[in-house]
């Protein structure tokens, strides 16, 4: 599954990062998935990380 971060609805709580720090980052603030990442959304901690993000940024879709 593909991950995908809403820069418009993040405001860096960085809870992506402590649970997945292998895929996402933090750039200008916000959380991001790092560069060549962007198909990691299969990994249980890619999936606890979009449940656990508290403003609901962080989106899986197809390939």
């Amino acid at each position: 599954m593909k991950i995908s971060v809403d820069p418009s609805q993040c405001y860096g709580s960085g809870d992506c990062v402590y649970r997945a720090p292998d895929v996402f980052t933090v750039a200008d603030g916000f959380g991001s998935v790092i560069p060549g990442r962007e198909d990691a959304g299969d990994a249980p901690e890619v999936r606890e990380a979009v449940e656990g993000c508290p403003s609901q940024a962080i989106t899986l879709g197809e390939r």
